[in-house]
């Protein structure tokens, strides 16, 4: 016999009255600056899919995987201060 079960979490954990908490609410906001540089990163290798490369398109895809190495750096040295804080 097989048995049929409900599936009331999955339908209550998009519930209007479920929001996210502080402590995820920092978290995206901490990322948002990784996260708005890869959309940059995205937007300029989706800008040179169709077209030749010219030095200044190269420039732009360099900056911009430059600065989301950045951005990754920075978020890893913050949650390694923070580690080293909590210890």
């Amino acid at each position: 016999m097989k048995y049929i079960v409900t599936v009331q979490d999955a339908v209550t954990a998009f519930a209007d009255w479920m929001e996210p908490t502080s402590a995820e609410l920092d978290a995206i906001a901490q990322e948002t600056p990784l996260i708005e540089a890869e959309v940059e990163l995205l937007d300029v290798q989706i800008s040179l899919l169709d077209l030749p490369v010219t030095a200044l398109d190269g420039r732009r895809l360099r900056r911009a995987r430059r600065k989301v190495l950045a951005v990754r750096r920075d978020l890893t040295n913050q949650a390694v201060a923070g580690t080293e804080m909590a210890a």
